[in-house]
């Protein structure tokens, strides 16, 4: 090893023990807040939410009774569109349902998620991943007529 060389790691180690020394006198004495998220996480997620769905005119069904909505007794398959990357289909109803998909990826894994509102009266959300395209299953338990909503956000 040359005396170049030597020089520049031993610039490396003094600069990595000067971080370490910097961020363990930075941290404070408190144990900290799980559930608090920084500021600059929050602008990020919105910077991509948008982006980030999939557009309910690239969503097709025989239950579709207009754009992004869906009526149906049962169930109903939704064929997606390739999204040309991937994306979230973010489905929305008043009553429970149950979503089945397959895993992004390569995985060969088959998701399965049942969805309830929210005591506060809150639609039940469900939030599919899709890379390409895909047909999801959509169920609602019981005789009567079931609506989804493929939503934005």
């Amino acid at each position: 090893m040359s005396g170049r060389q030597k020089a520049l790691l031993g610039l490396l180690a003094v600069g990595l023990v000067a971080l370490f020394v910097v961020a363990v006198g930075a941290g404070g004495g408190d144990r900290g807040d799980p559930g608090a998220r920084h500021g600059l996480v929050d602008r990020l997620g919105a910077l991509g939410a948008e982006r980030a769905s999939v557009d309910p005119a690239t969503v097709s069904a025989d239950c579709l009774a207009e754009v992004g909505r869906l009526v149906f007794s049962g169930g109903c398959v939704l064929r997606v569109a390739d999204p040309g990357g991937l994306r979230t289909l973010v489905l929305r109803s008043a009553a429970r349902f149950t979503v089945v998909a397959p895993a992004p990826g390569d995985a060969d894994l088959t998701i399965r998620d049942e969805v309830e509102p929210a005591p506060d009266g809150t639609d039940a959300v469900a939030k599919v991943a899709v890379d390409q395209a895909t047909e999801v299953g959509v169920r609602c338990p019981g005789l009567g007529s079931c609506t989804v909503v493929v939503a934005t956000s």
